[in-house]
């Protein structure tokens, strides 16, 4: 692979000590290279989609998971393969710590690696469309209060939750928001989605899995407050929707993945393993 998009979050690489490295060893190797700086909530898409169709074959990511996200979900139309390079904390999807970037560009350079694909969800309400590798939240909106939502599998009645939300996530994003909230760590290859509630107000509501070819539908039920706006729906943690009472979110498998470079022979339960190391 000889030609490059690098992606730096300036927040976590200020005085871009890390992309200049990047930069300067890729073209000590006669490959081609665009840096473009992105700051956290704004990845220029459009930016980003010229370096991808002036011939860029992969995106490196310097930053955290949040920046990798937000990278995937700009470039979703285009068929590219992204790599992470952990600039953040624990980092399940930047793969790539600070101390072993040389030996991981090389591997690159030298065709040395394999491409995994993740799934990503579809989030369809009041005539809008979103998509998220990680996952898909209907919380409440504004003050602290428990919303009610009914939830429908397949066009059929599941159950009903009193609580601050639900999060619908993904196999990749089972470590992010949903593991927060006690949800599953699940594989990140698994063709399935999470159903977890954020704070149940219930002592024997458990997270759902579901196979990612089923369809969700969330309902927003109106509450004894009958506010304007009773709830929202965000993606990836961008692009919130309000939403009212009857309000209803539609969440099936997107048509399309994201591609994620996998360097190394490192499995899921090892690195699972190292994060968990960390934290403790």
């Amino acid at each position: 692979m000889k030609n490059y998009l690098i992606v730096s979050n300036k927040e976590r690489d200020p005085d871009n000590e890390v992309s200049y490295l990047i930069r300067d060893h890729l073209k000590k190797n006669e490959c081609n290279c665009t840096l473009i700086q992105v700051t956290h909530g704004n990845v220029h898409a459009r930016k980003l989609e010229e370096a991808i169709d002036a011939g860029a074959e992969c995106v490196l990511v310097l930053g955290g998971d949040g920046t990798l996200i937000q990278v995937a979900g700009a470039l979703v139309d285009k068929d590219v393969p992204l790599l992470g390079i952990n600039l953040g904390t624990l980092g399940f999807l930047a793969e790539v710590e600070k101390n072993n970037i040389i030996p991981a560009l090389d591997l690159l350079i030298a065709d040395k690696y394999d491409v995994e694909e993740r799934i990503m969800l579809k989030a369809s309400t009041l005539g809008d469309e979103h998509t998220a590798l990680n996952d898909i939240v209907v919380t409440r909106h504004g003050s602290l209060r428990v919303v009610r939502y009914r939830l429908y599998v397949n066009g059929k009645f599941l159950t009903t939750y009193d609580a601050d939300g639900i999060i619908v996530s993904t196999p990749t994003g089972s470590t992010g928001y949903n593991l927060s909230a006690g949800g599953p760590i699940v594989e990140p290859g698994s063709n399935i989605m999470l159903i977890t509630p954020i704070c149940p107000h219930s002592l024997n509501i458990r997270p759902v899995v579901l196979s990612a070819d089923d369809e969700i539908m969330i309902e927003v039920c109106e509450s004894r407050y009958k506010l304007e706006m009773e709830a929202c729906v965000s993606c990836d943690g961008y692009a919130t929707i309000d939403l009212k009472a009857d309000d209803k979110v539609m969440i099936s498998k997107a048509a399309g993945v994201t591609r994620i470079i996998k360097i190394g022979s490192e499995g899921f339960l090892e690195i699972l393993r190292r994060k968990f190391k960390r934290i403790n």
